[in-house]
């Protein structure tokens, strides 16, 4: 059977203008989940990524750290959905909460609500239709499983949530209760035949210790 360890991403630039750079902790993240992984004598037949900048550079540093090279594939079924641009749309007529994309607290509660709304097909003129992330979602999922091998991918909470929803054949809600809860440089394990697919191990932080818990641990 094949083994895909699928990834979020390093810490972000969560409240910067770009968002999609690692930070410091991000990179330090990635290059100790890579050295987690060459203690274990896991090395990857196939690595992937999304079309961020965010995941490529997690997959870099997983592979820095483990002292391995690759030539990854690009597959936009890994990248995350657009939330700020779907946060906008939902409040495109104005009365958007403060801090909206700058508070933590004010950020994760509201995404929880517009991703119900997006689910339900009610949010005018968002990025991306629902049915259509879902569908690029399994797409990436097909392809990365296409043959017997151990694969690393690094995508995002979003996409992150909603392939382990659709292996467990849980409702749409599900993949929101999955995603705020994703840790920064987490695994997700699924072992796979051409037949059958099966959750492993979901958000696991291996490379964290009782040492540098305060410094690597990170959501967001």
């Amino acid at each position: 059977m094949g083994i895909l360890y699928l990834i979020r991403h390093g810490q972000a630039s969560f409240g910067a203008a770009d968002y999609d750079v690692l930070s410091d902790i991000g990179h330090e993240q990635s290059q100790a989940l890579g050295a987690w992984f060459a203690a274990q004598g896991v090395r990857p037949d196939r690595t992937a990524h999304g079309g961020l900048r965010r995941q490529r550079d997690t997959l870099e540093g997983i592979l820095r750290g483990m002292g391995h090279s690759a030539q990854p594939e690009v597959h936009p079924g890994l990248s995350e959905f657009d939330f700020k641009a779907l946060l906008n749309a939902r409040f495109a007529g104005g009365d958007a909460p403060e801090g909206l994309h700058d508070d933590r607290k004010s950020h994760f509660r509201t995404l929880r609500d517009t991703v119900d709304l997006w689910q339900r097909g009610e949010i005018a003129n968002a990025p991306e239709p629902w049915p259509d992330f879902v569908a690029r979602v399994e797409a990436a999922r097909a392809h990365l499983m296409r043959d017997d091998a151990t694969v690393f991918a690094v995508s995002s909470g979003g996409a992150i949530g909603q392939m382990t929803a659709a292996v467990l054949g849980a409702p749409p809600q599900t993949q929101t209760a999955l995603q705020l809860q994703t840790k920064n440089c987490a695994v997700t394990r699924f072992v796979y035949s051409p037949r059958n697919c099966y959750l492993h191990g979901f958000n696991d932080t291996p490379f964290i210790t009782a040492d540098t818990a305060d410094r690597l641990l990170t959501y967001s």
